[in-house]
């Protein structure tokens, strides 16, 4: 068993006018909304207490999913007054975490990406005071952005480098990392990440499996045309895989 964190409190502008009264993590896609997939996909994996933030449209996220008993988890709700953005929403949520490694994945990203593949790494990151802080999931830069965000050296990221890859929104936390930093401010969680590269304390790995964020009505239509497929032929090679399909 172990706790986890959703990231949920968006607007999901671009996605407008379907989340003009619909959240974008409730948007359904493949029989189910984006959300769930992700929730599913963590209680598969042994996380069964997540806490997930909520801001725009808040109470129809909560109303919804409630406590997650409906979907064999138990979830904590960190209230936003408006989106503050991904660092400063964990930050915000840190009475809700527990001290140390935790995963914390995107809740508009649709992915094969195993979570239990990052219970050792957060393992190794408790026992280890030596380890990686933090751990990134990366995979190949989608045609939206084909710069990258970071270059993977072995297993250490670094900001810059040769060939870089794409963040995929999937990441293990140590969560006292963020323990001085101001609640309830908006705050990118790129600053952090820099400086955290640039005292070695960020380590990740490539993942070259289907993954999808979620950004436009495009990429939605897309990908549920996707998940039907594979419902109806169980077709697992039809998928994507870091870009739309």
């Amino acid at each position: 068993m172990g706790t986890a964190m959703i990231l949920a409190a968006g607007r999901g502008e671009r996605l407008r006018p379907q989340t003009d009264a619909t959240p974008k993590p409730l948007l359904p896609v493949g029989g189910k909304p984006l959300i769930v997939w992700q929730i599913e996909a963590l209680a598969r994996a042994g996380y069964r207490t997540l806490v997930i933030n909520v801001a725009y449209l808040a109470d129809r996220l909560i109303t919804s999913l409630g406590d997650g008993s409906a979907h064999g988890v138990r979830i904590a709700w960190s209230r936003e007054a408006e989106p503050l953005e991904t660092a400063g929403g964990i930050i915000t949520a840190l009475p809700l975490l527990p001290e140390g490694p935790v995963p914390i994945v995107s809740g508009d990203l649709w992915t094969d990406f195993d979570y239990a593949r990052l219970r050792p790494v957060a393992d190794t990151m408790a026992l280890d005071g030596a380890a990686p802080r933090v751990h990134l999931v990366l995979v190949p830069n989608p045609p939206y952005h084909p710069a990258g965000d970071f270059a993977l050296e072995g297993t250490r990221i670094h900001r810059d480098g040769p060939v870089k890859l794409t963040y995929g929104n999937i990441g293990v936390f140590d969560t006292t990392l963020f323990r001085d930093a101001p609640r309830g401010v908006k705050q990118k969680l790129a600053p952090f990440l820099h400086e955290w590269m640039q005292r070695g304390l960020v380590a990740g790995e490539r993942y070259d499996g289907a993954w999808a964020n979620v950004g436009t009505a495009g990429d939605l239509a897309a990908l549920d045309a996707v998940l039907d497929r594979r419902a109806h032929t169980g077709a697992a090679a039809d998928t994507p895989s870091g870009r739309t399909p």
